[in-house]
């Protein structure tokens, strides 16, 4: 799952890949972006670019646009069988740049601790998406889209089962083309996100309200913990 993200600085992003095209006007940073939000994501367009879409997937054929509530997160073990992504799969998908994620600890005593996930290498994560349009009734359009998961690499699943499904940056292209793509070509794909690059480190309990979006949200609070150095803990969800 990844209900919880952060984006710091999208001109990381675009310098990692400048082969997409950046957004018309400035996005500032972002330090606890929650779903329903409006989020920055490179669209598989010709070229590909950034533009901003709200987080929560509305297929094209919805009737209403409440049900992106529930579209947050799309399985990558189930895109080809779900009517709400099949179609974006093939023809609409998307990377959603991110500094981070968040996801929560169970501890001994029953409480919560937020960590943030970033890769060890500091740079940004490229997350595997979808995107759609959907015209409401006065003929106005919502983009908007979901963030791929697949089974949390060994180092998450302190954390959680599931994680953002991370791109290879020699896939990013891929991933991207624009037109229409076999759905068997992109899971395979999306079966190349490992994922083994990451630290988590316990932060703020600031990032547990999405109203606190500043820096304080990152601000570590205990050590740093690598694949290298695994704790087991009971996962939080089973989705």
């Amino acid at each position: 799952m990844c209900g919880r993200f952060t984006m710091v600085r999208l001109s990381d992003f675009t310098d990692m890949f400048p082969w997409i095209r950046p957004p018309e006007a400035g996005v500032p940073p972002r330090y606890n972006i929650a779903p329903g939000q409006p989020v920055a994501a490179a669209l598989n367009l010709d070229p590909p670019r950034i533009e901003l879409v709200r987080w929560g997937l509305v297929p094209a054929w919805a009737d209403d646009p409440t049900i992106g509530n529930r579209l947050i997160n799309a399985r990558a073990e189930s895109l080809a069988h779900k009517p709400s992504f099949f179609a974006p799969l093939r023809r609409r998908r998307c990377i959603v740049p991110a500094s981070g994620f968040y996801e929560w600890r169970r501890e001994a005593d029953g409480s919560k601790t937020p960590v943030y996930i970033t890769a060890a290498s500091g740079k940004p994560l490229p997350f595997a998406g979808l995107w759609d349009v959907w015209c409401a009734p006065d003929g106005s359009e919502l983009r908007t889209c979901t963030i791929i998961t697949v089974p949390a690499s060994p180092l998450i699943r302190q954390v959680h089962n599931r994680m953002p499904a991370i791109l290879p940056a020699e896939l990013c292209r891929k991933w991207l083309s624009a037109g229409e793509a076999a759905a068997d070509d992109m899971k395979r794909v999306l079966k190349a996100c490992a994922g083994d690059d990451l630290v988590l480190r316990p932060v703020s309990k600031l990032v547990n309200d999405p109203r606190n979006d500043v820096p304080q949200c990152i601000q570590p609070t205990g050590a740093v913990t690598g694949e290298d150095r695994n704790r087991r803990a009971p996962g939080l969800f089973d989705q």
